[in-house]
């Protein structure tokens, strides 16, 4: 509403109205993922949480990307072309995906969070003109035109292939307020050609005795005992501006500016008295703005864009076979299979590791080789994630593993270790116990040149190259009676990553038990093995209470070794020294029953175990009790560690 308040302010001299507006678009921009730039779709207005972290440019989100450059444009408040520039080269870089424009993750941008495409979202390319980045703006116009030409309007929601997804159309103006805009900025009569083939929809399919009603399902073209003010007020009148000559206009259409319902705002705002100046305090702001001249179109040539996506819907929405071999080969893809990397990168699909190890998996329309490649890249992710979620339904059936044996000590280690979905389970009290051996090669993926050494007893095995069950088969092969995987990722815990069950292959040949352990947990058995080569090793079920503790890392109320009183003056006295001792951190990692842990890891979990007692003890050491020079660094500490977004 910043356009409309303000010019509420500005026409009666009232400044509430603006100043309102201005601080209530300040809080959304502060409420920005920082890293990304992106806002989500529903912020809950009481608590000032996201609800939904979908990221896009269609339904919840369009008019405030809309009115952060409209703000500019009419009030002549700089700092809106500014927050602008950045939401738009983040948009431009996570979200546009070739011609089509693809929600991600505001706090993980390289993720799809949808693998369809809302109708609001069709205003975009009119932004971008207003903007002057035409060029993206007649691609993502061309496709959605596409749209139009094979559902005779744009579904409420289509995927990726260009189906239907939700199949309502109420007649609305985005995509005519696009192809104006368009037809204002390039000349073009192929923009009056779209604006015809509109109105022939809405006369043919819309059309009734008493106005026009919404589509009920384009695929049907049934209709709805609705129409919507909207259709008045922006669809027809961006319409017949579409077609109108200038001396069909009562007023100069170039002084006024459109709000995002389509009412028009005198240009002439932006010189009267501005009565909100309190610029300064806007978080994050820069000074230095780009470039503030329009560019010239005079010698565009749209149809040297458009002519690439001509048959961009009409030749993929046929193509089922082409679909379906991409659902197929997710189910056999294998990471560090040389062919099947290449398949997905000429897919436009890139892999990139997560700093837990784990990789991940996201559309880059720049490494495609065709748009059917990109069809391919969607339909294999959207396999691959259905494939994902059925593993994590037969993980929480398929419970954790434990691998324990005797320190110099004579105390026994259990090691927190992930299950298998394939080979002998383990569970109601079976173990298997034996000596350990590492395989050569050490990756396991190839027959084991060592048969003699690691016959009979429990092989350790480096992840990567292959499938975890095909690592099986080798040390099965090879005469194992078990197997250990070890992460491949140094720094990796159960504690930073997510513990999961290594999945099969659809092919039950494997009987030998096979289970995980992240780089961290599987220290302390390597630096045993090293002191003992015939060190006895036990894979059997996790402990439930065990289970239980790392499960809820979180959950800090359950104190391990420790009384409450001991653990108190633990955290005091951590919390009150620049430097924690050895023996400190080695009693904290003790109240929670880890073995070894990185820096960042500690450092948050010295935060949970005091927020864990500070309910059960009032005198327990707070931040604001900390000497000044100590309690700046605790709180910014304290902030950055925990947030999980800037995670």
């Amino acid at each position: 509403m910043i356009l409309e308040l303000a010019a509420l302010s500005r026409l009666s001299g009232i400044p509430i109205f603006e100043e309102k507006a201005h601080r209530s678009m300040d809080s959304l921009w502060s409420l920005r993922h920082r890293s990304s730039n992106l806002m989500g779709t529903v912020l809950n207005v009481d608590s000032g949480d996201w609800v939904r972290r979908d990221s896009g440019v269609g339904a919840g989100i369009d008019s405030y990307y809309e009115y952060c450059l409209k703000a500019y444009v009419l009030l002549g408040e700089s700092r809106y072309l500014s927050r602008f520039n950045k939401h738009y080269a983040a948009i431009m870089k996570y979200i546009s995906q070739g011609p089509m424009l693809l929600d991600v993750h505001m706090h993980r941008p390289q993720i799809n969070s949808k693998n369809f495409m809302d109708a609001l979202l069709a205003f975009w390319p009119g932004l971008q003109v207003l903007s002057g980045d035409l060029k993206p703006a007649i691609e993502t116009h061309e496709m959605l035109y596409q749209v139009v030409q094979k559902h005779n309007f744009i579904p409420e929601a289509f995927t990726t292939d260009f189906q239907v997804h939700w199949g309502q159309h109420p007649l609305r103006p985005e995509f005519l307020e696009s192809t104006y805009f368009l037809y204002k900025a390039t000349g073009d009569p192929h923009y009056l050609n779209v604006g015809r083939q509109v109105l022939n929809s809405l006369q043919k399919y819309a059309r009734v005795e008493c106005g026009f009603a919404a589509v009920k399902d384009v695929r049907t073209t049934a209709n709805e005992d609705t129409m919507d003010s909207f259709v008045l007020a922006e669809t027809f009148k961006y319409l017949y501006l579409l077609f109108a000559e200038s001396e069909d206009l009562i007023i100069n259409i170039d002084e006024y500016l459109f709000t995002t319902e389509g009412h028009l705002l005198p240009l002439y705002l932006s010189v009267q008295p501005q009565n909100y100046t309190d610029a300064d305090k806007i978080l994050d702001e820069d000074t230095d703005l780009p470039k503030r001249s329009c560019p010239s179109f005079d010698n565009l040539l749209t149809e040297s864009i458009r002519k690439p996506l001509k048959n961009m819907v009409d030749g993929l929405c046929p193509n089922r076979k082409s679909r379906i071999e991409a659902r197929e080969f997710a189910k056999i893809f294998q990471f560090g299979n040389e062919n099947h990397m290449q398949r997905i990168k000429a897919m436009g699909i890139v892999v990139t590791k997560l700093p837990n190890g784990l990789p991940l998996l996201f559309m880059n329309s720049s490494h495609e080789s065709s748009p059917g490649d990109q069809v391919d890249g969607h339909e294999f992710l959207t396999e691959l994630n259905i494939i994902m979620k059925d593993v994590n339904q037969k993980e929480k059936i398929n419970s954790a593993k434990s691998v324990s044996f005797y320190d110099q000590d004579g105390q026994k280690m259990s090691l927190y270790a992930g299950a298998a979905n394939f080979g002998r389970s383990l569970n109601l009290g079976q173990k298997v116990a034996a000596r350990i051996a590492i395989a050569n090669p050490v990756k396991g993926c190839e027959t084991l040149i060592n048969p003699g050494v690691v016959k009979e007893k429990i092989v350790l095995v480096e992840r990567g190259d292959c499938m975890f069950i095909e690592k099986a088969r080798k040390l099965q092969e090879a005469g194992a009676v078990g197997g250990i995987v070890i992460d491949n990722a140094t720094d990796s815990s159960v504690i930073t990553s997510r513990a999961f069950s290594m999945s099969d292959d659809g092919i039950d040949d494997v009987s030998i038990p096979l289970v995980f352990l992240f780089a961290s947990e599987a220290r302390p058995l390597l630096d045993m093995f090293n002191i003992n080569p015939d060190l006895l090793v036990t894979i059997s079920e996790l402990p439930k209470e065990t289970e239980a503790e790392i499960d809820s890392v979180e959950d800090t109320g359950t104190m391990i070794n420790n009384s409450i009183d001991k653990l108190k003056k633990l955290i005091r006295d951590i919390m009150t020294s620049n430097d924690p001792t050895q023996d400190q951190v080695s009693d904290l990692l003790k109240w929670k029953g880890y073995s070894s842990i990185d820096k960042e890891t500690f450092l948050k979990l010295l935060m949970e175990a005091r927020k864990g007692i500070i309910n059960k003890n009032d005198d327990i050491i707070k931040v604001d009790e900390l000497p000044p020079s100590k309690q700046k660094i605790s709180e910014n500490d304290t902030r950055r560690k925990v947030d999980p977004d800037e995670n």
